[in-house]
C-alpha cells in the first residue's frame, strides 16, 4: 500500500510541477481539470446519501469560478455571483427531483467549495512572487500530511476529533502543526525574504487550520459511508481527497500574501 501511495505521490507530483511553474494555460487547465473532477466526486458522493445535486450545474459553476479567477479584470465577481445565483436557480425549476431547492443549494454550495477555493491558486500563481508562495502553501500541506500521519502511527494515543475521524490523534495533529510551522518559517525567511515572526505566524495559521480542511472532507465522506471520494489515485483515493487541505491552505496563502506580506 505505501508503495503504491509513493508512486502514484511521485506521479502526481510531476503533473503538478510542471504546469504550476509554466504558469499560463498550463497551470489554468490543471486547475480547471481538478476543479472539474473533485465536482464530479462530490456530487456522487452525495448521491450516496440520496441527494441528487446537478453534476452538470456543479461543474458548470466551478469553472465560472476558475475562469473568473484567471480574468478578474473581464469577469466582475459581483456580477458572477448574482448570474450564477439567479440563473441556477431559474434552472432549477425544470428539475424534476424530490427535493430540487436541496439539490440546487448542494450544487452551488460543490461550486463554492471547489471552484472558489481552487480558483485562488490561479490568484496565487499571478501574484509578486507567485511560483515562490504556492511552492510554500504545497510544501506546507505536504509536511503536514506526512508529519501528522507517521507521528500518528507511531505515537497516536489520544483521539483527536473522532465524530469525523476516528483514526486522526492530538499526536499526529499536533506534530503535523509543529512540523508545518517550522517548515514555513524557514521558507518565509530564507526563500521569500520574510521576517521570523512572519514566518512563524503563517507556519502556525497553516499548521492549526489546514488538517480542519481534510477534516472537513471526511465529516462529508462519514456522512455518505463513504470511505474515499473515487478511486482515480491508485493509494491515495479521489482529486477530492488529494485537494482537501490545498482548498484551506492556498487561500490563507494568497490573502497573508495580498495583504500582510510587506
Amino acid at each position: 500500500m505505501l508503495r503504491t501511495r509513493v508512486i502514484s505521490a511521485a506521479v502526481l507530483l510531476v503533473i503538478v510541477t510542471i504546469p504550476a511553474y509554466l504558469g499560463g494555460w498550463p497551470f489554468l487547465a490543471l486547475i480547471a481539470a481538478a476543479a472539474g473532477l473533485a465536482s464530479w466526486e462530490y456530487c456522487k458522493l452525495l448521491r450516496l446519501g440520496g441527494y441528487q445535486p446537478s453534476l452538470a450545474l456543479t461543474i458548470a459553476l466551478s469553472l465560472l469560478f476558475v475562469a473568473q479567477a484567471q480574468w478578474p479584470e473581464i469577469i466582475p465577481l459581483g456580477l458572477l455571483l448574482t448570474i450564477m445565483v439567479i440563473g441556477s436557480l431559474l434552472l432549477t425549476l425544470w428539475r424534476k427531483t424530490p427535493q430540487p431547492i436541496t439539490d440546487w443549494a448542494l450544487s452551488l454550495a460543490g461550486a463554492l467549495y471547489l471552484g472558489w477555493l481552487l480558483g485562488h491558486a490561479l490568484s496565487l500563481r499571478a501574484a509578486p512572487q507567485g511560483l515562490l508562495w504556492l511552492a510554500l502553501a504545497a510544501l506546507a500541506v505536504w509536511t503536514d500530511d506526512v508529519s501528522a500521519y507517521f507521528a500518528g502511527r507511531a505515537f497516536g494515543r489520544h483521539p483527536w476529533w473522532p465524530r469525523h475521524s476516528p483514526k486522526k490523534t492530538w499526536e499526529g495533529y499536533l506534530a503535523g502543526a509543529a512540523a508545518t510551522l517550522l517548515v514555513t518559517a524557514l521558507l518565509s525567511v530564507y526563500v521569500l525574504g520574510a521576517g521570523w515572526l512572519e514566518g512563524l505566524a503563517l507556519g502556525l495559521l497553516l499548521g492549526l487550520l489546514t488538517p480542519l480542511g481534510d477534516l472537513a472532507e471526511s465529516m462529508l465522506k462519514r456522512q455518505m459511508h463513504a470511505k474515499d471520494s473515487s478511486a482515480l489515485i491508485p493509494g491515495h483515493g479521489g482529486v477530492l481527497d488529494r485537494i482537501d487541505t490545498l482548498l484551506v491552505a492556498i487561500p490563507i496563502v494568497f490573502y497573508w500574501a495580498t495583504f500582510l506580506s510587506p
